[in-house]
């Protein structure tokens, strides 16, 4: 899914209902009715070609040049889809961990078009349903602890999927978690314009502190790695998740009160983690036992940079 918040510009000149689109791979598709909008682009429902019996939805960016057409977080995030999102690979990954569903949205297909002497680009994507941020706010910004325990399951078997193709998301929470449109027993992770391919080639990259890059992510979420300008990591991921499911059981986090201040974040996020268990104990005023949360950031905190985590140890946590 398209990043709804991040660099913000002006939408694209809408394109005629009916249009047709031919992608790279010379499949045909045809424009639907508009049923949204992002912060880069505009949503339309695809119409689809026989042999695909899954309901799609077409995202449409306009670019002013070709420069950006290649670059930025739209770029990121189709270069993820085209390596890991095809059915064939969530399939045989799924008979691989024998589950029954894989958090990713497949990807039918990109391509460029041309209207009126301007450029797009377009991505089809299966249509995804209401995402979990406006869920959990319905619940009074908290989730029982058997749901927030669930939620920290599917997310690792994503996450693992994610990270033996080579990337980390480096952005989850519950507004890029979207329920299946069909199915809404199923959650997908979405919005990959943070993606990261963190081992081409099978050669992880340096752990390297870069002041200039630092904070970068959702502050709330986002690593201490991250807080230090590292490149996105395993690790990383897991740790932002483990985030996600303290705030999903608390209601709020230990920093949330100094969300301007960055550095008051990370030394807030740096603090938690030194002490755990008990600051994790202490901060849990709902009554509920945080325990399963304080191991989990705890075997978290203990991997190196570029350490394969033992998701299956970590999914036993929980």
């Amino acid at each position: 899914m398209p990043p709804k918040g991040r660099g913000r510009g002006k939408l694209p000149v809408p394109l005629p209902r009916d249009m047709i689109l031919k992608d790279t791979e010379g499949k045909v598709w045809k424009l639907g009715s508009q049923i949204g909008q992002g912060g880069f682009g505009l949503i339309y429902l695809g119409k689809i070609p026989v042999v695909i019996r899954r309901v799609t939805c077409i995202f449409l960016f306009q670019y002013k040049n070709m420069e950006y057409l290649e670059n930025g977080p739209l770029f990121s995030e189709l270069k993820f889809y085209q390596r890991a999102a095809k059915q064939e690979h969530i399939r045989k990954w799924m008979n691989l961990k024998k589950i029954r569903c894989l958090g990713i949205p497949v990807f039918w297909g990109s391509g460029l078009a041309e209207y009126k002497g301007k450029s797009y680009r377009f991505m089809v994507m299966e249509r995804l349903g209401e995402d979990l941020q406006r869920i959990l706010e319905d619940c009074g910004s908290r989730f029982k602890k058997e749901t927030v325990l669930q939620l920290g399951a599917r997310m690792l078997d994503t996450l693992e999927y994610i990270h033996e193709n080579e990337y980390v998301h480096g952005d989850i929470k519950a507004a890029n978690l979207l329920l299946g449109y069909t199915n809404p027993h199923e959650v997908y992770l979405a919005d990959y314009g943070l993606s990261y391919r963190y081992c081409p080639n099978g050669n992880h990259k340096q752990y390297q502190e870069n002041p200039r890059k630092g904070h970068n992510g959702t502050i709330e979420f986002t690593s201490i790695d991250a807080h230090k300008g590292v490149a996105p990591s395993r690790r990383g991921d897991l740790e932002i998740l483990g985030y996600c499911m303290l705030q999903w059981l608390c209601g709020k986090l230990p920093w949330e009160q100094n969300l301007k201040d960055p550095v008051a974040v990370q030394t807030a996020k740096t603090k938690l983690m030194d002490e755990l268990p008990d600051s994790v104990t202490e901060w849990d005023s709902s009554g509920s036992s945080c325990s399963e949360i304080s191991k989990f950031l705890s075997h978290v905190y203990s991997l190196a940079y570029d350490e394969k985590p033992k998701y299956q140890v970590l999914k036993k946590i929980l």
